[in-house]
């Protein structure tokens, strides 16, 4: 009795103790799910496929006898912006963020963390860090990778445009604009998966939206993730092709609101999905 005495008298003083150590149990655990289960293979497919292609490239092109750093610069530029920001992150997060408690449904699984004395809202914040931690270290080092490699080959040139020039400027570009990716997709998925009891087909909403979003007006264009992440690449990719035509062009934003407006949003949504989760219940049989 003494024990329990002292256990209440502990979280009544210092609660955000007892929830920053909840916060790393549930953060530890669902790290684990994510790295070391073999229905995570998927996803270093989908993070590291843009690797191998500039992998095939720099041993076709040994020392940059078949290229410059001019066109590989733009071509770096082009699959960061085409295949990462559009593609890879997006269905990367959008697996990974909506399979953190769809998942546990599926395997009925979830209320083992509903009947244990956590908050739910702790449960969101832990689930949430383990799929910015995971999506982060997968999409970041396939992100460094593939900028080495991509330099790399060229030798002492690479070397120098890297560490005497712009291209450190660059990959620090590319690895905040990859987090801050993550965040703002994680954030938007985690939360449909708390709405919806079938979140792939919002998702396929959305990312509609993000693909389309350049066509629309202005005012519209900044709802719009990828919007702002275009903004804080480090080379632009001028619009081209059949979409050059339909686009229109917004006010470019400054990185110093750009930055403060993906983490308003992350943190607005993450809200959202803590008040979700409060009168969220459990029913498999639905499932």
């Amino acid at each position: 009795m003494n024990q329990l005495r002292n256990f209440r008298a502990f979280v009544r003083e210092a609660p955000w103790r007892l929830w920053t150590a909840q916060l790393a149990a549930v953060l530890g655990i669902e790290l684990k799910k994510n790295l070391l289960r073999r229905r995570s293979a998927w996803i270093y497919i989908v993070a590291f496929a843009p690797t191998l292609i500039i992998a095939a490239h720099a041993l076709h092109s040994p020392m940059g006898i078949h290229c410059n750093l001019e066109e590989d610069t733009h071509i770096m530029a082009v699959i960061f912006q085409v295949y990462y920001l559009r593609l890879g992150l997006f269905f990367g997060c959008m697996g990974l963020f909506t399979w953190l408690f769809r998942g546990e449904i599926v395997e009925k699984s979830l209320h083992y963390y509903f009947l244990s004395p956590l908050r739910r809202e702790v449960l969101v914040a832990g689930k949430f860090l383990a799929g910015v931690v995971t999506s982060m270290s997968f999409f970041g080092f396939s992100v460094l990778l593939s900028f080495g490699i991509m330099y790399g080959h060229f030798g002492a040139p690479g070397r120098a445009f890297v560490f005497n020039g712009p291209g450190f400027g660059h990959l620090i570009g590319y690895l905040s604009t990859t987090a801050l990716a993550c965040l703002g997709y994680g954030a938007v998925f985690l939360a449909l998966s708390l709405i919806a009891k079938n979140p792939i087909l919002p998702g396929i909403v959305v990312l509609l939206w993000e693909t389309f979003h350049a066509v629309f007006p202005a005012m519209l264009q900044k709802l719009s993730i990828t919007f702002y992440l275009k903004q804080l690449c480090p080379v632009e990719i001028p619009p081209d092709g059949i979409m050059a035509l339909f686009t229109v062009v917004a006010e470019p934003v400054s990185p110093w609101i750009a930055v403060p407006g993906l983490l308003c949003l992350t943190l607005a949504v993450m809200v959202l999905a803590a008040l979700r989760i409060r009168k969220m219940e459990i029913s498999y049989l639905a499932d």
